[in-house]
């Protein structure tokens, strides 16, 4: 004999599995928690949900010795010592320990999102990532560190944070052997090896290694700083650069180098001073093979194949492949002066001039030229055809330049007068007397 549901037509073996699944359509929940008032459907969720105000955990793991207030949950944690993942993901086979892990995971097929920010609409997978987020609008950190009492919004980036103070380093990249301390900058690193970037911009189509970096980029599309300094208003496209500029204020300094102690207010700086220990260049330019020990420079090397002059001047309309050469320029049509002379109070358009100037000064002479040793030249001699009749002692020399070579050391340079800036550096260079 069975007992059928009217509502949906289930059957069951017994009249009181009959009831029970009743109260799923009813709504009813007639067992209350004497302690907080709480209702359930199901005797045994009521006795499981007292065990939170008792504190009693009767379920035992044979292997550990965990204790669990619940029977599900023993069964889950169980798995961690057999490896069982019972659960199986008939999309792309992927199998999970848990079924709720096996749903969450069943989204990313779907791209279903059904938890909803009621603030501002924005839309999640888990019930986890809506609250962490929630916590944006709220201002709640409920995490906070130990060591140094900063708090945090998900306890996510608290233990992510503590590695900060313990300096461990989980994450080993099985390329190079480089050490994180958090799983996705291992991820965003492999991708330095494997040349994989697979999350492009939409608006110009550029492509990153990472999805922070895409965020990242799409500000500069948008404009968009939604990160303001409390102290001075000042705001950032990025949260880091305004933890960094932070550190301006408070002074604070907590990375420090373990091979020299010098101290750095962000990671990043931390990051590319070791490299001057251990001589790294991991970023190398696919065109001629040159490697660089920042992505930065990298980028900038890469103009000199492509061409590309990005940095445009508002006033003349020149360009220029690099932001400083731009910064530098705009001071031709402002007239500014910043770098003072405090000797003599003589101004200086660019700090490198003023750094020449001083050596009036000091009577400096700090660039010896193995070639042409205690070779002099005045500011009235610098033209290349002067240079080069001085290096040579023929003041008829002709010597033929191809792509802007230095005839001395061959490096190469991209304009005619920073080849003139280069031979100073094989010359002892002397400022002549305004008077």
């Amino acid at each position: 004999m069975s007992f059928e549901c009217q509502q949906c037509g289930k059957r069951f073996s017994k009249a009181g599995d009959l009831r029970k699944h009743e109260r799923v359509h009813t709504g009813e929940k007639p067992f209350e928690c004497k302690q907080c008032g709480k209702c359930f459907s199901l005797a045994g969720n009521l006795r499981s949900h007292e065990r939170v105000h008792t504190g009693e955990k009767p379920f035992e793991c044979k292997h550990c010795g965990k204790c669990f207030s619940l029977a599900g949950n023993l069964r889950s944690h169980e798995r961690v010592h057999t490896g069982e993942k019972p659960f199986e993901c008939k999309e792309c086979g992927k199998c999970f320990s848990e079924a709720g892990h096996l749903s969450r995971h069943k989204r990313v097929h779907t791209r279903e999102k059904p938890f909803e920010c009621k603030q501002c609409g924005k839309c999640f997978r888990e019930t986890g990532s809506l609250r962490s987020h929630e916590r944006v609008h709220n201002g709640k950190k409920p995490y906070e560190c130990k060591q140094c009492g900063k708090c945090f919004s998900t306890a996510t980036q608290l233990r992510s944070h503590e590695r900060v103070h313990t300096g461990e380093k989980p994450f080993e990249c099985k390329q190079c052997g480089r050490c994180f301390s958090l799983a996705g900058n291992l991820r965003s690193h492999e991708r330095l090896h494997t040349g994989e970037k697979p999350f492009e911009c939409k608006r110009c189509g550029k492509c990153f290694s990472g999805a922070v970096n895409l965020r990242s980029h799409e500000r500069v599309h948008t404009g968009e700083k939604p990160f303001e300094c409390k102290q001075c208003g000042k705001c950032f496209s990025h949260s880091g650069n305004l933890r960094s500029h932070e550190r301006v204020h408070t002074g604070e300094k907590p990375f420090e180098c373990k091979q020299c102690g010098k101290c750095f207010s962000g990671a990043r700086l931390l990051s590319r001073h070791e490299r001057v220990h251990t001589g790294e260049k991991p970023f190398e330019c696919k065109e001629c093979g040159k490697c660089f020990s920042e992505a930065g420079h990298l980028s900038r090397h890469k103009r000199v194949h492509t061409g590309e002059k990005p940095y445009e001047c508002k006033q003349c309309g020149k360009c220029f492949s690099i932001a400083g050469n731009l910064r530098r320029h705009e001071k031709v049509h402002t007239g500014k002066e910043p770098y003072e002379c405090k000797q003599c109070g003589k101004c200086f358009s660019q700090a490198g001039n003023l750094m020449r100037h001083k050596r009036v000064h000091t009577r400096e002479k700090p660039h010896e030229c193995n070639q042409a040793a205690g070779l002099q030249i005045t500011a009235g001699q610098r033209t290349m055809s002067g240079l080069i009749a001085d290096l040579t002692g023929d003041p008829k020399s002709v010597i033929v330049i191809e792509k802007h070579s230095c005839w001395i050391c061959q490096e190469e340079m991209s304009s005619e007068a920073l080849l003139l800036q280069h031979y100073e550096h094989h010359m002892t260079y002397v400022c002549e007397d305004d008077s």
